[in-house]
């Protein structure tokens, strides 16, 4: 996906509307309360944005969405797309390019997740502090466009050091405590097997998902301030502890969690 095919999508975005913001949301599986708490100005389906990939997961709105939160600007994408989906990782992660040439330069990013720390429970909120990729495809492979980013990013401070300190300060002004952790992002569909849990455990993870660290990796490549927020789902460690998991399930989760995360998105916005 080109700088070229970017700024034509960026340049469609605008001849729509003049919104302008520097903020960009992606809304996670179950989290349509944060969606709902923004005064929305405009919309835009993906499906009749160019060049943009469309959201198969039902649980994704699929829009892109232009409004306030919390009296500041934001651009929002109720819905992100999945390696799983069959789509590659430069398709995947477009929109985020374009978002940063529509002018968003911080990200605030959500999602459900398992958690494979035996301290984690459903319910809890975890600002991501690290990632563990092992996703078999990289959204950086091929030709280094540098009107993106340079060709070997660096990754030691990807998630914001100040917004994650922030996320913990007004949780506990909410009564919520928010912990930090390590998201490893796998491929999925499927879920993980009970020997792949006690893997995760052993290789340092805390929660596991099928998102975000690709968006994550194009993010840090164009130099966006990046925070991410996690709802734990389900409990996958320790191994005697797991039990069966549904996507209704998950959900019922994450609304639960919802109205809390949204209130600290809304206070780091």
């Amino acid at each position: 996906m080109s700088f070229e095919l970017a700024q034509a999508t960026a340049k469609f975005i605008r001849q729509h509307t003049n919104f302008v913001s520097s903020t960009g949301i992606i809304l996670g599986t179950g989290l349509g309360d944060l969606k709902n708490m923004i005064e929305v100005a405009f919309e835009l389906p993906y499906a009749s944005i160019p060049n943009f990939p469309i959201s198969t997961v039902e649980s994704h709105e699929g829009k892109l969405i232009f409004g306030k939160l919390g009296g500041k600007s934001v651009l929002a994408m109720a819905g992100r797309f999945h390696y799983y989906e069959g789509y590659s990782m430069k398709e995947l992660t477009f929109p985020i390019r374009v978002l940063k040439l529509l002018g968003v330069n911080r990200m605030f990013i959500s999602n459900v997740s398992g958690a494979v720390n035996p301290n984690y429970n459903p319910g809890d909120i975890i600002v991501v502090k690290d990632h563990i990729n092992l996703h078999p495809e990289n959204p950086l492979r091929g030709e280094n466009d540098k009107r993106f980013g340079p060709r070997f990013p660096d990754m030691l401070k990807t998630y914001s050091i100040p917004l994650r300190k922030q996320a913990i300060s007004y949780g506990k002004e909410l009564g919520i405590e928010v912990k930090e952790g390590v998201y490893l992002s796998l491929q999925g569909p499927n879920l993980e097997t009970p020997a792949e849990y006690n893997f995760f455990n052993k290789i340092g993870a805390d929660l596991i998902g099928m998102s975000t660290v690709p968006e994550v990796i194009v993010a840090k490549h164009m130099g966006m301030e990046i925070c991410v927020l996690s709802v734990v789902s389900n409990k996958c460690y320790p191994i005697e502890e797991i039990t069966e998991t549904t996507i209704e399930e998950v959900i019922k989760v994450a609304n639960l969690a919802a109205p809390y995360l949204t209130k600290i998105i809304t206070k780091l916005i």
